[in-house]
C-alpha cells in the first residue's frame, strides 16, 4: 500500500469519526431545539422541524407569573459562579502547598487525592445531608456551594499541582533574593502563569450546577432555591406533568451562561507560556 493512499485512508477514517460525533451530538440538540418550538406541549405530537413554530414556551419561561424560571436561573448563576470561583482560590491554595512545599503527610495526601478520586460524591450523599442539617445549612444555597467547592479540591488540586511542578523554581527563587515572600510568588508569578489550568478549572466548576441533578435534589427542597435541573425535572415529573415543550425551552437556554464563560476564558488557554520567564 502507497503512502499516498495510506494518508488518504486515514484521512477518510478521520472524517468518518468526526462525521459520526456530530451526528450522535447534533441529533439530540436538533431535536430539543424543534421540541422547544413546538406550538403544543406534548412530546409525541411534536416534530423536529415543526410547521407552525412559535416561541410561546420562552414567553412563558419569563413572562408568566407561575412560572419560577428566572428564580431558578438566578438561584443557578449565583451558585454556579460562587463555586468556580471559590474552587479556583482553594485548589490554587492547595495545589501550591503541594507543589512547593515540604511537610509531613505531603506524600500520603497526594495519595488521599488520588483515593478521593476513585469513589464518586454519590456516597457520600446521606453524610454530607446530616452534616449540612445539623449546621442548619440544609435547604439553602449556601450550603450547596460549601459541597460544590469543597468537592472540586481533590480532583483538581492534584491536576493543578502537576501544572505547578512544570514552571521554573528559579522563578520562586528570582523572587525571593527580591525580597517576594510566598503569597507574593503565588499571586504574582504562579497564577499568571497556571491561567490555562485554571481556566479549564473555573469552567469546569461553573458548568456543575447547571448539570448536577443528584446533589440539589437531596439538599434543597423549597422551590424559590430550586437550580435550574431541579426546577426543570418538575415540568415532566409533577402529577399530570406534561411539558416536554417548555422543559425543552429551559435546557436550551441553559448553554447561554455556559457558552458566554467559555468564550471568555479560552483567551487564557494561550497565556500563560513559561519560555524565557526566567532571570538570566
Amino acid at each position: 500500500m502507497s503512502s499516498k493512499l495510506k494518508n488518504r485512508l486515514e484521512l477518510a477514517g478521520i472524517y468518518l469519526i468526526i462525521i459520526t460525533m456530530f451526528v450522535v451530538i447534533g441529533y439530540p440538540l436538533l431535536w430539543t431545539i424543534g421540541l422547544s418550538l413546538n406550538p403544543g406541549t406534548s412530546l409525541y405530537g411534536a416534530s423536529m422541524i415543526p410547521e407552525n413554530w412559535s416561541l410561546d414556551h420562552y414567553k412563558w419561561l419569563f413572562f408568566d407569573p407561575r412560572s419560577n424560571y428566572l428564580t431558578w436561573y438566578k438561584n443557578t448563576l449565583i451558585v454556579a459562579t460562587a463555586t468556580s470561583l471559590l474552587s479556583v482560590v482553594f485548589v490554587s491554595l492547595t495545589a501550591y502547598a503541594f507543589s512547593r512545599y515540604r511537610f509531613v503527610g505531603r506524600k500520603n495526601g497526594l495519595y488521599a487525592f488520588l483515593l478521593l478520586q476513585m469513589f464518586p460524591v454519590l456516597m457520600a450523599m446521606v453524610a454530607l445531608y446530616i452534616l449540612l442539617n445539623t449546621v442548619n445549612l440544609l435547604d439553602t444555597l449556601t450550603g450547596l456551594i460549601i459541597i460544590y467547592a469543597g468537592g472540586a479540591i481533590p480532583m483538581n488540586a492534584f491536576l493543578v499541582k502537576g501544572y505547578f511542578d512544570t514552571i521554573p523554581r528559579e522563578l520562586d527563587e528570582s523572587a525571593k533574593i527580591d525580597g517576594a515572600g510566598h503569597f507574593r510568588i503565588l499571586f504574582t508569578i504562579m497564577l499568571p502563569l497556571a491561567k490555562p489550568i485554571l481556566a479549564v478549572v473555573a469552567l469546569f466548576n461553573f458548568m456543575a450546577p447547571f448539570m448536577d441533578f443528584i446533589l440539589p435534589r437531596i439538599i434543597l427542597r423549597s422551590p424559590e432555591n430550586f437550580t435550574l435541573a431541579l426546577g426543570l425535572f418538575n415540568f415532566v415529573n409533577d402529577q399530570f406533568a406534561n411539558n416536554f415543550t417548555r422543559f425543552a425551552a429551559g435546557a436550551i437556554l441553559i448553554a447561554i451562561p455556559i457558552a458566554a464563560v467559555f468564550l471568555f476564558l479560552q483567551r487564557y488557554l494561550i497565556s500563560g507560556l513559561t519560555a524565557g520567564a526566567t532571570k538570566g
